[in-house]
């Protein structure tokens, strides 16, 4: 059965920083691509961060770039966002993506003093 469970969010203090974790079970990280999606309240779901398990190659969202980092580990079969600079705007219950199709339960991050 293929499922996702992230882990890692909290309170964290602007500028402060986080890290995601995306564990996947009933398949291998290296033969899918993985994403991260947020959704803060009265928003609609967007868009942050992807990393195909093939080619490694990334991609972030504009707001985030050089700031959120995504990368995975094939043996722990997990997906890591790590979050630099976190500033209020951040703030939001970030979903793991595999495939475009298959979601996590999400995890709450709150950027605020």
């Amino acid at each position: 059965q293929v499922q996702l469970v992230e882990s890692g969010g909290g309170l964290v203090q602007p500028g402060g920083s986080l890290r995601l974790s995306c564990k996947a079970s009933g398949f291998t990280v290296n033969t899918a691509l993985m994403s991260w999606y947020r959704q803060a309240p009265g928003k609609e779901r967007e868009f942050v961060a992807a990393i195909s398990g093939i080619s490694g190659n990334t991609k972030y969202t504009e707001s985030v770039k050089g700031r959120f980092t995504i990368s995975s580990d094939n043996a722990k079969r997990t997906v890591y966002l790590q979050m630099n600079d976190l500033k209020p705007e951040d703030t939001a219950v970030y979903y793991c993506n595999a495939w475009g199709s298959t979601w996590g339960q999400g995890t709450q991050v709150t950027v605020s003093s």
